[in-house]
C-alpha cells in the first residue's frame, strides 16, 4: 500500500532540457558568439547539452566535483566548438546558473499529476541537483506547496544511487520502503538505486529509449500516473 512517492525533480517534474535551451538562446544573443565563430545557436546548445549530460553521469557517481562540473561543461563546449581558451567567455557559467533555474518550465501534466497525487499520499523531491539551484526552480515554479520532504544531495553528503540518500529520505519522511515508490528519469541514479536500496521505482522516459530488462515500470508521460495511483 503506497502511501509516500518520491520525485526526482530535473528531467522528471522540472523541464531541464527545455528551460536550459531557453537560457542559453539568451545567452547566446548576449555574449554575441556569433562573433566568436558560434555561427549556429542550436549547434552550440547541441553540443553543450551532451557535455552537460556527460559531466552530470560522472557527478550522480563521485567521480566529479560540481566544482569540475561547473568548470568543465561550458569550457568544454567552448573549446571543441573551435573557440580560443582566451575567448572563452569567463562569466558564461556564473549567468547561466542565475538565469536557468528561473525558468519555470514543466513536463506537461505536472501540475495535475501533482494535484491528484498530493490529497492521496505524500509527496517528496530526492534531488542529486545543487542546493541553491534547486531550491530556486522549486520556489519560482511553484512545486513547494506540493512537497513534505525535499532532500538534497549536498545537504545528505552523497547522491543518488548511493543508498544512503535513500535511506536518508525515507527517515525523514518516516516512511517504510514497502510503502514508498521512487519515479525519476536517470536510469543509474533514480531507477536502479532505489532498487538497490529495495524500493520500487517508475522510469520517466519520455524519449521512449528501450527499456532495460530490469526495469519493470515505466512511463513516458507523467499523466499516465493517474492511471496507477
Amino acid at each position: 500500500m503506497i502511501k509516500h512517492i518520491f520525485f526526482d525533480l530535473d528531467h522528471t517534474i522540472w523541464d531541464f532540457d527545455r528551460n536550459a535551451q531557453e537560457t542559453l538562446l539568451e545567452l547566446y544573443e548576449a555574449y554575441e558568439l556569433k562573433a566568436l565563430g558560434l555561427h549556429s545557436a542550436q549547434d552550440f546548445i547541441d553540443r553543450y547539452t551532451e557535455n552537460n549530460h556527460q559531466l552530470w553521469a560522472k557527478y550522480h557517481l563521485g567521480e566529479i566535483t560540481k566544482e569540475t562540473l561547473r568548470t568543465e561543461r561550458f569550457r568544454n563546449t567552448f573549446l571543441e566548438l573551435g573557440v580560443s581558451p582566451e575567448l572563452v567567455p569567463q562569466q558564461f557559467e556564473d549567468d547561466y546558473v542565475r538565469i536557468s533555474p528561473t525558468k519555470t518550465h514543466l513536463f506537461a501534466g505536472a501540475e495535475k499529476v501533482l494535484t491528484y497525487l498530493q490529497k492521496k499520499y505524500q509527496l517528496h523531491i530526492i534531488s542529486n541537483g545543487f542546493k541553491e539551484t534547486t531550491l530556486t526552480k522549486m520556489e519560482v515554479s511553484g512545486l513547494n506547496p506540493y512537497f513534505t520532504q525535499v532532500i538534497i544531495s549536498e545537504d545528505v553528503g552523497v547522491n543518488k544511487p548511493n543508498k544512503a540518500i535513500f535511506e536518508h529520505a525515507l527517515a525523514k519522511a518516516a516512511a517504510e520502503k514497502q510503502e514508498s515508490i521512487m519515479i525519476g528519469d536517470s536510469l543509474e541514479a533514480d531507477i536502479r538505486g532505489a532498487q538497490a536500496f529495495g524500493l520500487s521505482a517508475i522510469f520517466f522516459n519520455p524519449l521512449n529509449v528501450e527499456k532495460p530488462a530490469d526495469v519493470t515500470w515505466q512511463i513516458s508521460n507523467l499523466e499516465e500516473l493517474l492511471n496507477h495511483f
